[in-house]
């Protein structure tokens, strides 16, 4: 008898905005549509239903033993490294006889790279083709901001991937949240910096409050400014490119191929103002929504990236 695969598991962060939520909900969806041999369920870790653990409990509800789990999200951050971890592992503990793999975070991946080279594309004008005239225009790419500085410095490299060799004329960094330079900064140096023709990138996943404030910022900042040509490009919404690149994780953690980074990772190294976070014992989230037994933290939950445990 053949052993079935493991199901796949989607943890999501969570918004308050309800059509980013909605959005999550659908994508982990037509995952299970596009993927009927797999069972598949999707959860956020806080503000929005369902819980993480819900979604584990129908897993196993559904006969499922071993899982798979991807962190839907773009850079390793507080959530993917310590949060979402802890939470599996108190999730193991509710379902005694449940195992799992954890899978990495999504980017930077030259799949969603073309996606935001399109998006940048939409906004241009060009319907799909290469415009002749990128070398007039700047793109500040816009991240979540995180007081991780790993996760700060992955925004940046998805930054120099997306300028490397399709003629921009510079992509700069911004953050919308925690992090400088905050969306008007990031304006002002594009200015300094002598652009012509500025596009706003939003590095988020779907709609929600966040890529919302970054569009109203943007907007505000234009309006200060009328001499500037700014424009706002979308988000990079549950494209085909997104799917498939989930499904390549889900089969990385499955392999147990997972080359993580580690080499900059707050809870291992010891970076400038951030040494207390070293050997940091992680707890859950404790989701509104979930109504299960066990709501006392756990200890410190190790994880393991690629070969080696992180104490995260």
């Amino acid at each position: 008898m053949t052993t079935p695969p493991p199901a796949l598991l989607i943890a999501g962060h969570g918004t308050r905005d309800e059509a980013g939520a909605e959005a999550f909900r659908d994508f982990v969806r037509e995952l299970g549509r596009r993927h009927p041999e797999l069972p598949v369920a999707g959860g956020f870790i806080e503000l929005s239903p369902p819980p993480l653990g819900d979604a584990v409990t129908e897993l196993v509800e559904r006969g499922v033993t071993r899982f798979a789990a991807v962190p839907l999200m773009l850079v390793s951050a507080g959530h993917a490294k310590g949060d979402i971890p802890a939470a599996l592992s108190r999730e193991r503990d509710r379902h005694p006889g449940i195992s799992y793999t954890y899978g990495r975070p999504l980017g930077p991946h030259p799949a969603l790279l073309n996606v935001l080279e399109r998006r940048l594309d939409e906004v241009l004008g060009s319907s799909g083709r290469r415009p002749a005239d990128r070398a007039d225009v700047t793109v500040l790419l816009v991240g979540r901001g995180s007081t991780d500085p790993d996760a700060n410095a992955e925004v940046h490299k998805a930054a120099r991937l997306l300028w490397e060799g399709r003629g921009y004329a510079g992509v700069e960094t911004a953050f919308v949240s925690l992090a400088a330079p905050d969306v008007p900064a990031g304006l002002d140096r594009c200015v300094r910096l002598g652009a012509r023709r500025i596009v706003v990138l939003p590095y988020f996943l779907f709609t929600g409050i966040l890529p919302e404030r970054v569009r109203q910022q943007t907007e505000g900042w234009a309006a200060a400014h009328p001499e500037a040509d700014v424009r706002c490009a979308d988000v990079i919404g549950p494209e085909p490119e997104l799917l498939d690149l989930v499904m390549e994780r889900y089969q990385e953690a499955v392999r147990g191929d997972l080359r993580m980074n580690c080499d900059s990772c707050v809870y291992r190294i010891a970076l400038p103002g951030f040494e207390d976070k070293v050997g940091m014992p992680q707890q859950p989230h404790f989701h509104p929504d979930d109504d299960g037994h066990d709501h006392g933290h756990h200890g410190p939950h190790g994880h393991h990236h690629g070969g080696h445990a992180h104490a995260h």
